[in-house]
């Protein structure tokens, strides 16, 4: 009876004896049992970002923050993905003209760079048709987007950026 007296005397009634008890063992119980970080297993899907561009020209900061922020993330070593959707499909021809702000590389390096990184640059069809651009006009890094890769790309994680 002596060790449940002190128990008793450390706090206010068995209820909260009880409760203490209760959200130490499941503290416990969880910091044992739940990974600290989740990390991915081979052959499993790594964090991802999901660069998502809707405007083209008369926008430029947006949409080369956009790019820059895929070149960032696919230096970081993250997967990633580019859509372009709205206006920005409109600098994604090759008779499209560069764009170029200071502090930014040219979209037209970034696209270059991202390329030879393997990161896919897709964009919408039905932005293209409302826009007038056929799969023949755009550049040769940029794809027309494609439901089942997209899917592909998301499985399992996704963080979106949109600019």
């Amino acid at each position: 009876m002596k060790n449940y007296t002190f128990f008793l005397n450390n706090y206010h009634s068995k209820e909260h004896l009880v409760k203490t008890l209760f959200f130490t063992f499941l503290t416990f119980i969880l910091l044992f049992t739940v990974p600290a970080s989740p990390q991915a297993k081979e052959g499993e899907a790594r964090d991802g970002v999901f660069i998502h561009i809707t405007h083209g020209k008369e926008n430029a900061h947006r949409l080369l923050m956009g790019f820059r922020m895929a070149l960032n993330m696919a230096e970081a070593g993250k997967d990633v993905i580019i859509y372009c959707d709205i206006e920005a499909v409109k600098v994604l021809t090759e008779k499209a003209k560069d764009i170029k702000l200071k502090e930014f590389l040219s979209l037209h390096e970034m696209i270059t760079k991202l390329h030879e990184m393997n990161i896919k640059i897709m964009a919408c069809p039905t932005c293209m048709k409302v826009a007038g651009i056929n799969e023949k006009q755009l550049r040769k890094e940029v794809i027309v987007a494609n439901r089942d890769y997209f899917f592909s790309f998301t499985k399992g994680r996704i963080l979106t950026l949109d600019y």
